[in-house]
């Protein structure tokens, strides 16, 4: 799981520095970084809803919540410097912090990423993630419009670029046609229509991609390592986002196309809201009344309201999550 406290005064000195030397294609939007001051209520969704979880690997630039207990048996706190060469350091992005995580001490073969707005808010039991071990996926080619192509969608169509170099889309959903074309994902038929309208095109157009936490074989980011190291070393090597980088999606992307997952429909139990001042009310319901088990809160430059926003979200989750867990002091 990774963090950052955008209003820490040393952070904000030294990503100032490096924001001032950057080009016009980096991505220093203020809504990345910014503190929404609710990862207390990550850890105890955590410790609540899936204690099953063995281990937490809590990766910072150094940054420490004054709450955070350290002494917990099940916490291992990681600097980016225990695990990124230090010529990629400092960072900015989280790309470079996602895609080296193969390197954390002690990661286990099969693990969970988290990002910070995403929240346990419901039981979730193991085989959320992991079914007959492999990552649980819903998987498609959706069809993409060129106005789409904002924001973080060039970083997907380098994932994609990749994965056509080293696959072929007509062997991948032969060898695997009913996990593609799953019962499971049958009640959100809307990507596997898309896929089936797009089955006569010879190459991958891109893959659906839902914003929730991921499940990774670690065998293989070791693996894309070994076959993509020149985008995946530029990736490491940009302090804040650009043009030509990839994310931690390729890695989801490549074990889609080897098979290796179990088609499973992950928006039956989890949704992920695009945060605007006009959807807060609805979050807050979501949270409230538990109607789902996971829910992502991305964070948006459609926020003008930021402080009653964080009050009313910050509100709900402590009114499901009231009780200090054994990850605060």
């Amino acid at each position: 799981m990774i963090w950052v406290d955008g209003s820490d005064p040393e952070w904000r000195k030294q990503f100032n520095l490096y924001a001032g030397k950057t080009d016009a294609e980096s991505d220093t939007r203020e809504e990345r970084y910014r503190d929404w001051d609710n990862l207390r209520y990550w850890f105890r969704g955590v410790e609540k809803y899936a204690p099953w979880v063995n281990r937490i690997h809590f990766v910072t630039c150094g940054q420490i919540p004054e709450w955070l207990n350290l002494d917990n048996p099940k916490l291992h706190f990681v600097k980016h410097s225990d695990y990124i060469p230090e010529k990629y350091l400092p960072t900015f992005s989280s790309h470079p912090i996602e895609i080296n995580m193969h390197q954390i001490e002690g990661l286990s073969d099969k693990f969970v990423y988290f990002n910070d707005d995403c929240f346990f808010i419901n039981e979730v039991k193991p085989e959320r993630f992991f079914k007959k071990g492999l990552p649980c996926e819903r998987v498609g080619c959706p069809i993409y419009f060129p106005d789409e192509f904002l924001h973080a969608h060039h970083i997907l169509t380098n994932n994609t670029w990749c994965i056509n170099q080293h696959f072929s889309k007509k062997e991948c959903i032969r060898k695997h046609f009913f996990k593609w074309f799953s019962l499971n994902y049958i009640k959100h038929p809307r990507c596997m229509l898309q896929t089936l309208l797009l089955l006569p095109y010879s190459k991958f157009s891109r893959f659906s991609e839902p914003h929730f936490p991921n499940s990774f074989l670690k065998a293989t980011l070791e693996e894309v390592w070994e076959k993509c190291s020149d985008i995946l070393e530029e990736t490491s090597a940009s302090r804040f986002r650009e043009l030509g980088n990839v994310n931690q999606w390729l890695f989801r992307d490549w074990q889609i196309a080897k098979g290796d997952f179990y088609p499973y429909d992950v928006y039956k139990d989890s949704i992920c809201y695009e945060l605007c001042d006009e959807n807060i009310p609805q979050v807050v319901s979501t949270i409230r009344s538990q109607r789902k088990n996971i829910i992502v809160m991305n964070d948006s430059a459609q926020i003008r309201s930021f402080d009653v926003a964080k009050k009313a979200i910050n509100s709900a989750l402590d009114a499901i999550l009231p009780e200090k867990c054994s990850f605060e002091k």
